[in-house]
């Protein structure tokens, strides 16, 4: 009997299992695209190889009226695409659900389950039918699948073909018609041979024209483009290069000379990740806004130049797309796991101003902040992503701009200033906000300095000594902590009467609400506080101390984030609990849940303790 639970409308989530390099990305960017075009929140997780093709690629859509877009883990339909993972993926069906398979090929008997429905469409067969040439033929068999669960789902077939009309355009009028074709034949299959639409499926919502859909990466290229940045240095990495691309593309459209068509950036892509680091600096040395997108193994290689930023207080911009690691790890999975590297990146004594970003809308907004800051406080400043923020489409606001902004430049001298002194010292700081003036190359002589990564006391001279080495040191140090007031402040969800606390930062966010929402629902407040920037300003050391227990939940094995929250506040590491999840794959509600009842031995509305989540192999959700 199916489960009642299953008949849902705009509450549902489903994942297509393909393999990689069959076009199946673009058939699953044509189905979340229409979903949000019907004005239904959605979410879509790409998980896919890092080889170029031939490797199993899986696809999950998540739709919820009431706006949680966080991974879901459980699934009511499931498309078998690859008969390769047809076990596994069968695994992951919630009882009840609906399996849709290519009966082109027999279903093998030993894999299948009596607590599920068969849903078999011969795509393969029908497109080998239809069309002609071997490659042509797979690829539009990824997009039948998408016209049969358009029937399955109740997907708006006008929407899908507005969609492919802007895609391909009249100029490529009967490339649009042949997927059209395509979709037409699983759909029409599936109305012919099922009970259509689903007890799951889709009902327009009122479209919001204040949403888009972003992916991270290309948000965090135009905050780059808006804030300034006229030099992008990178050397290729998964999951960062797009960032350079869509940067490269947007720099094609808005900084070239309209009647000359002179570039006006500059963009290298460097022999290594050390390299690019060291044209950042040098271009941000000179003046220029400047950054390179890379990833953890990026930052390990880029770490000597970063030291050298630092203590020469240069500003330089790093966006840090987060992947598994350590080493190679693997490149096409999430986690958080440069959050110490990044904050303390460098040998000896170095300290850094990071931004957690927790969707495209905050990578566009933190980008521009980076730079103000990084030139504010002449130092380096990190942006922390992820992959999934970065290469997941998102459904966010639109990005809004204000005209009159104006970049924050902080203590640059100018000709006229320089004129007038008796004398400039790089490093003397004469206001005491631990910030020394700079002058930038070819402005006017007075302003030339020798720049160092030697030692050097407040006057720029080479030094070893002890009281003056010390002087420059604790005046950087002085810097870096006032930055904590002008990094962006948490976001606090407080609920009445909570004596817990969650604490988490960047992509964990989605889920973290839908958690605390799921347990308030069950008479369990817990208040939420989401760290955006480091230093931590005063406010987050507050939230622990106003609560009997903090649980800090991220992406990550060792729990960094609560390691810096210790070594940080001087609260105690004991004192903070951890719910981890550091498998590769986003965060859901119910790892969440299940760590916190777990570690509180708090029953949830049943009156018995939440069962483990079946999505994460190698996950654990308490330390």
């Amino acid at each position: 009997m199916r489960d009642p639970f299953l008949t849902r409308t705009n509450d549902f989530a489903l994942k297509i299992a393909t393999v990689n390099g069959t076009g199946s990305a673009s058939a699953n960017s044509l189905l979340m695209q229409a979903i949000f075009r019907m004005g239904i929140p959605v979410s879509g997780k790409n998980v896919f190889p890092s080889n170029i093709q031939g490797l199993p690629t899986w696809y999950e859509i998540r739709v919820n009226a009431d706006g949680h877009t966080a991974r879901s883990g459980e699934f009511e339909l499931l498309v078998a695409m690859n008969n390769a993972t047809y076990a596994g993926d069968i695994e992951e069906l919630r009882p009840g659900g609906w399996l849709l398979f290519d009966s082109s090929w027999p279903l093998p008997e030993s894999i299948k389950r009596d607590d599920i429905q068969y849903l078999g469409a011969p795509l393969a067969r029908m497109c080998a039918e239809a069309f002609h040439g071997g490659r042509e033929k797979l690829l539009m068999k990824n997009i039948a699948y998408v016209g049969a669960i358009a029937a399955l789902i109740n997907v708006d077939l006008d929407i899908i073909r507005t969609l492919l009309e802007e895609q391909f355009g009249a100029r490529k009028k009967a490339l649009m018609e042949s997927n059209y074709r395509a979709v037409a034949l699983g759909y029409d299959y599936a109305r012919a041979n099922f009970d259509c639409p689903l007890p799951i499926r889709l009902e327009h919502m009122p479209f919001r024209d204040d949403l888009i859909l972003i992916d991270g990466n290309t948000a965090l290229a135009l905050g780059c483009l808006y804030a300034g940045a006229t030099v992008g240095a990178w050397y290729p990495i998964t999951p960062a290069t797009s960032v350079m691309d869509a940067f490269r593309g947007f720099c094609n459209q808005y900084r070239k000379d309209p009647e000359t068509g002179e570039r006006r950036f500059y963009i290298a892509q460097a022999e290594d990740e050390l390299a690019a680091a060291g044209v950042v600096i040098g271009a941000s040395w000179a003046g220029a806004r400047a950054f390179t997108p890379t990833s953890g193994p990026g930052i390990s290689l880029m770490s000597e130049f970063i030291g050298l930023a630092y203590y020469a207080e240069v500003p330089a911009v790093f966006l840090d797309v987060q992947r598994t690691g350590p080493s190679t790890g693997m490149p096409t999975r999430t986690q958080q796991g440069d959050l110490l590297l990044c904050a303390y990146a460098s040998h000896g004594d170095t300290r850094h101003i990071c931004l957690y970003p927790a969707d495209p809308g905050e990578c566009f907004t933190m980008a521009v902040q980076a730079f103000d800051l990084a030139e504010r406080y002449q130092t380096p400043v990190f942006v922390l992503s992820d992959l999934d923020i970065g290469m997941n489409d998102w459904v966010c606001r639109k990005f809004e701009w204000d005209d009159s902004y104006r970049p924050d430049r902080g203590k640059v001298l100018d000709a006229e200033t320089l004129e007038k002194m008796d004398a400039f010292y790089r490093y003397l700081d004469t206001d005491g906000d631990g910030i020394a003036a700079r002058s930038l190359p070819g402005v006017h002589p007075r302003g030339a300095y020798f720049t160092r990564g030697s030692g050097h006391d407040r006057y720029g001279r080479y030094t070893e000594d002890s009281d003056a080495y010390r002087d420059v040191m604790d005046r950087i140090a002085r810097k870096v902590d006032g930055a904590a007031d002008a990094v962006p402040a948490p976001v606090l969800r407080r609920k009445d009467n909570a004596k817990y606390g969650f604490i988490s930062l960047g992509g964990c966010d989605a889920a973290v609400r839908e958690a605390q929402d799921y347990l308030a629902a069950r008479g369990v407040p817990v208040d939420y506080m989401r760290v955006r920037g480091f230093p931590f300003p005063a406010s987050v050391e507050e939230f622990i101390r106003g609560h009997e227990r903090c649980f800090v939940i991220e992406q990550n094995r060792d729990g960094q984030l609560r390691t810096l929250l210790a070594i940080e506040t001087g609260i105690a590491r004991d004192d903070l609990s951890s719910i981890l999840a550091y498998g590769g794959m986003p965060l859901s509600r119910q790892q969440v849940v299940d760590g916190f009842l777990a570690a509180t031995g708090l029953h949830d509305g049943n009156g018995m303790i939440s069962a483990p989540a079946r999505n994460g192999a190698g996950e654990r959700t308490t330390a």
